[in-house]
C-alpha cells in the first residue's frame, strides 16, 4: 500500500532532506514552506494561530483524504538575551513556541484523531539534542520548545499505542545546515567542534535517513523512542 506522508518545514535543509530520503519509496509525499505553495508544498505560517488545523485539511485533500505518517520539522532558532525589553523577549517566547511546538501538538492532535479512524499511522517529531542538554543563555525557549516535544511524542506513544498510533523523536545536535554554519562561525567553530567526539557536525542526510527508518521501518515495539544524532556530543 501506497503510504501517504505529511511533512512540516521541507523547504530546506533538514527538512528537503527529509523530502528527498523518500524519492525511492511508494509514498506520495506532501510537504510544507511558511513562503512557498505550489503542488509539492503547502505555504503555511505556523506563527499564526489556526495555520496548523489548515495545513491539515489541505493536505488531507491533496492526499485523498488519507495520511498515514505526520512527520513535525518545521522549526525556528532564534535568539531571546534575558536583557531584552520585556515585550520583546516575551514575543520571542511565544513565536518560538508557536511555530516549534504548539503547530506540532495541533498537528499531532489532527494526526491521532485521524489515525483513530484509520486504524493507525506514525507521528515522527524531529525535536533537539537541546531538549536534554539545553542551550545557550539567549535561546532557553528554544530548548523548552524541544522538550516539549519530547515530553509530548512520549505522552502520544504510551497514550495510543492499543490504537496502533506510533510516535517517535529525533534529537539532532548540530546539523550542517545554513543556520547550523552561521551559529558555528559567530561563536568559533574550532572550539565547539571539539565538543563533538565524532568531530564534525551532523549531515542533513543523517538526520533524513533516521526519520525515514522510523516513518516506515521502526518496529512497532520501538514507539516512544528518542533517537540521538549528535556525535556522541551529548548521551543519555
Amino acid at each position: 500500500m501506497t503510504i501517504h506522508i505529511l511533512a512540516t518545514g521541507t523547504s530546506r535543509g533538514i527538512g528537503a532532506a527529509i523530502a528527498a530520503s523518500f524519492a525511492s519509496d511508494d509514498v506520495r509525499f506532501v510537504g510544507h514552506s511558511s513562503f512557498q505553495d505550489d503542488a509539492d508544498m503547502i505555504g503555511a505560517d505556523l506563527s499564526v494561530e489556526g495555520a496548523g488545523p489548515i495545513l491539515w485539511a489541505i493536505a488531507l485533500q491533496r492526499l485523498g483524504g488519507r495520511i498515514d505518517v505526520l512527520i513535525n520539522n518545521a522549526g525556528i532558532f532564534e535568539d531571546a538575551p534575558i536583557d531584552q525589553p520585556d515585550d520583546q523577549w516575551r514575543a520571542a517566547w511565544e513565536r518560538t513556541m508557536r511555530i516549534n511546538l504548539t503547530a506540532a501538538a495541533e498537528l499531532s492532535r489532527l494526526a491521532v484523531l485521524h489515525f483513530r479512524e484509520k486504524g493507525g499511522g506514525r507521528i515522527v517529531n524531529v525535536a533537539s539534542r537541546a531538549a536534554y542538554r539545553g542551550d545557550s543563555p539567549a535561546h532557553w525557549h528554544y530548548a523548552a520548545s524541544k522538550a516539549g516535544m519530547v515530553a509530548m511524542t512520549k505522552s502520544i506513544a504510551r497514550g495510543y499505542a492499543r490504537d496502533n498510533i506510533l510516535a517517535f523523536a529525533v534529537c539532532p545536535g548540530f546539523t550542517m545546515t545554513g543556520m547550523a554554519e552561521d551559529y558555528l562561525a559567530s561563536r568559533g567553530g574550532d572550539a565547539l567542534l571539539a565538543d563533538i567526539p565524532l568531530g564534525r557536525v551532523a549531515e542533513p542526510v543523517e538526520v533524513a535517513a533516521t526519520v525515514r527508518f522510523l516513518a516506515l521501518e521502526a518496529p512497532p515495539s520501538m514507539t516512544g523512542a528518542v533517537l540521538d544524532i549528535n556525535g556522541a556530543s551529548y548521551v543519555r
